[in-house]
């Protein structure tokens, strides 16, 4: 699609406006800023099928899932920040200890200032929106950064907002590459929070530090689905055909890698293969796996199939990649046996439609298999025993596990989102999703009780009762009496020498 870029010599100027106008934007309360996030939930909901068709033509996606899993989610996400934002950003007070008595203490949210968001191009509308709609709420701008692969979902975003009516350069959004997201990146923003490649991530990251930018990264995965022998196999086969193939593979929460245990492996793949045999692939409404978004994606899956055919593994499903013809960007799901974890193909984010299935000898040497990646993203775990695959799903080193399902964490916004390992720093969604985006400010107010504080000076003579007084309270035979007595002494030579 041709579009106009930002120039990247913009991006400064960007960050000025930006910031200029949060002071505006930040002085409105909580409840008048979710009031234009619900002028854009309601735009979005009026133009639903273009929005759809438009997502789905600029990914590759098929409409439906296009619905499913761009705009039902980020719909989500607007109704959750107008329920909740105002109590989550309310002040909030906390304990004070005994020793302070006659004060009060509050935790304040105060909003970092411009945030910047570096989207990618696989759910391009979603992961986008959801982190702009806490920040906004928050009381932030925001600059969006949109991938340049699907720029059209780019230049979708920046029309919603302007029919929602935010004023001016709250949102700002720069269309371009890697030169422009550079240049946003160096231009000093309060906050990046960054969706994409473990490298790119790395890059920021790096960035950041030296100007002390606080980050999130929400980086890649290689997700494993552990079936247990005792797992309903008709059940546990359709949620990995759909959390394999679903957006041709290209979910950073997709499956990918299959993990079975070995006395159960022919049956399951009796129920597998059939069902993703069964696949339409196509870009009509009935359709169920649209194309790939990038020939560059193809290149790195086609590298990560042929270097496992190469060492052995089995094609089940698909075609060789010899067969594939690159220029309709479609590639047929594969599934791949008798993989081995050394592979590419076990060891590397695919992001594609392939699906590499592991025989374990028992549940221990499954998780073994789970954990040994350097990713850590999301997993599940399969079996009609819900304790077991609870006391499994606890020693996965992941952000987040599902029993028997696939996927669907990141839809639920009361839950955290984010990975361990290198699949990122951070976590967003629920009432963290909004925290996050502030700094916590500690306030801690005089209640007037007191005309002076034990702890002023002077000092004269007042060693030997604190020394009482925190023997009596952190010691190990504790007197509340003997604390109250020294309080008291204390008080009271204050008052003597004031």
């Amino acid at each position: 699609m041709e579009y106009e870029e930002t120039p990247a010599i913009q991006a400064a100027d960007m960050m000025e406006r930006a910031k200029s106008a949060f002071w505006g934007w930040s002085a409105l309360s909580v409840r008048e800023r979710v009031s234009y996030i619900k002028n854009l939930r309601e735009a979005v909901v009026e133009d639903i099928d273009a929005i759809a068709e438009l997502i789905a033509k600029d990914v590759g996606k098929v409409r439906t899932d296009a619905l499913v899993a761009d705009i039902m989610p980020s719909l989500d996400a607007m109704l959750h920040v107008e329920k909740h934002a105002e109590k989550t950003l309310r002040s909030q007070k906390v304990k004070t200890p005994f020793l302070l008595m006659g004060k009060k203490s509050m935790v304040e949210y105060m909003p970092m200032g411009t945030v910047l968001v570096i989207s990618p191009w696989n759910y391009p509308f979603l992961l986008s929106l959801s982190p702009m709609l806490s920040a906004l709420a928050a009381g932030n701008t925001v600059i969006l950064k949109p991938s340049e692969v699907t720029p059209a979902v780019g230049i979708l975003i920046e029309s919603l907002f302007e029919k929602a009516k935010f004023p001016p350069n709250v949102v700002q959004v720069a269309h371009g590459g890697k030169e422009l997201g550079a240049s946003l990146t160096n231009a000093k923003p309060d906050y990046i929070f960054f969706t994409g490649s473990v490298a790119t991530g790395k890059i920021i990251q790096q960035a950041a530090a030296r100007d002390l930018i606080p980050t999130t990264l929400e980086l890649g995965g290689k997700d494993p689905m552990i079936v247990l022998q005792d797992a309903d196999l008709k059940r546990a086969a359709e949620g990995a055909a759909w959390g394999a193939f679903t957006n041709s593979g290209q979910v950073c929460m997709s499956v990918e890698r299959l993990i079975i245990e070995e006395m159960v492996m022919e049956p399951f793949l009796e129920e597998l293969l059939p069902l993703v045999n069964q696949l339409k692939q196509g870009s009509g409404a009935d359709d169920d796996i649209g194309s790939m978004t990038s020939r560059m994606q193809i290149d790195i899956v086609k590298q990560q199939v042929e270097d496992a055919l190469e060492k052995g593994a089995v094609l089940l499903a698909g075609e060789h990649p010899s067969k594939w013809d690159l220029d309709s960007m479609f590639i047929k799901p594969l599934i791949l046996s008798q993989v081995t974890e050394d592979m590419m193909i076990m060891q590397e984010e695919t992001f594609g439609p392939v699906l590499p299935i592991i025989s374990a000898e028992d549940e221990e040497d499954a998780v073994r298999i789970a954990n040994g990646t350097r990713y850590g993203l999301n997993a599940s775990v399969w079996s009609r025993d819900k304790e077991k695959a609870r006391r499994i799903s606890s020693r996965l080193q992941s952000g987040a596990v599902l029993i028997n399902d696939v996927l669907i964490t990141v839809a639920n916004n009361n839950l955290p989102f984010g990975g361990v390992k290198d699949s990122g720093i951070g976590r967003y969604h629920g009432e963290n999703g909004i925290r996050m985006f502030c700094h916590e400010k500690a306030v801690m107010e005089d209640l007037g009780y007191k005309k002076s504080e034990i702890q002023w000076y002077p000092y004269k003579e007042k060693y030997e009762s604190f020394r009482n007084l925190l023997v009596a309270n952190f010691g190990k035979s504790r007197s509340f009496n003997d604390v109250l007595k020294e309080y008291l002494k204390l008080i009271r030579m204050t008052k003597s020498k004031s």
